[in-house]
């Protein structure tokens, strides 16, 4: 099972960065005392402190809680004509997703990760058809095997407008992709990057959303300087999906937009 992304320490001040507060500003605004603060960013859970450093946040308490208390890991399987490959890149591991009609085999790649030959190892067995690849931003982890890739499949590679790609086609919100009996709509969801996208796959039996590091299991992409506008994209761009829509992160594990409402302190 792969891990989550962030524990509750890394909330923490992934909102204090966002807000733009020391931890000095931080400690006076929840009545408690600078080393409490550390301590609970160093990764010491004590939950009374927790609770009010989350309410002078304005996170979930109740959802940074169980983040802390180690009772939150989503166990989100992806219907099987999804596959997520996880590669590493410089220590961290960054996930990478291929999704493809099982009928006639025509598929579409989503970000590349660290390594091309698991993605073209999926290609191969399921002897699929690939007519795209869709970036959700251009980080270097999430385009390292891209030129590898392209070279490999002959296709095409799309990033947004916002953030474009070299190499790349660009896209803009609301465009729409086909692959096999899918559909690909983009939506715009900045905030960890001036070009992050979300793909949302229509016609599905399943509802999924490739979000990138828009939103992770139980926390965000950093979004130290467009804080409030990462959590307006999350809110309006992918909250408003089912909640059932199976939510395909940059990193760790899957979930689902039920789950974020429930689990998220951002949220």
């Amino acid at each position: 099972m792969i891990p989550l992304e962030d524990n509750f320490a890394d909330v923490l001040g992934k909102a204090l960065a966002g807000l733009g507060l020391t931890e000095h500003a931080a400690a006076a605004k929840a009545g408690l005392a600078p080393r409490d603060v550390q301590s609970l960013l160093s990764g010491e859970f004590c939950e009374e402190k927790a609770r009010a450093l989350a309410s002078a946040l304005s996170l979930n308490a109740e959802a940074l809680v169980r983040l802390g208390r180690g009772e939150y890991h989503p166990d989100v399987a992806p219907p099987g004509n999804l596959a997520c490959v996880t590669t590493d890149f410089q220590g961290m591991s960054v996930n990478a997703y291929v999704l493809w009609d099982p009928n006639n085999h025509d598929a579409a790649i989503f970000d590349t990760g660290a390594d091309a030959a698991p993605v073209l190892d999926i290609v191969r067995a399921e002897e699929l058809n690939v007519l795209g690849l869709f970036l959700t931003h251009s980080h270097a982890d999430h385009i390292h095997a891209l030129a590898k890739l392209k070279t490999a499949l002959g296709i095409d590679a799309w990033s947004s407008v916002f953030d474009p790609v070299r190499g790349t086609h660009t896209f803009r919100p609301g465009d729409l992709f086909t692959a096999g009996c899918h559909f690909i709509r983009t939506r715009h969801t900045s905030g960890h990057s001036p070009g992050g996208a979300t793909f949302v796959i229509e016609g599905a039996e399943v509802g999924v959303a490739i979000v990138g590091d828009a939103l992770f299991a139980g926390s965000i992409g950093g979004a130290r300087n467009n804080y409030e506008e990462a959590l307006t994209n999350i809110r309006r761009e992918i909250m408003t999906l089912p909640d059932d829509t199976i939510l395909c992160p940059g990193h760790g594990p899957l979930t689902a937009v039920g789950l974020e409402k429930a689990n998220n302190p951002f949220l």
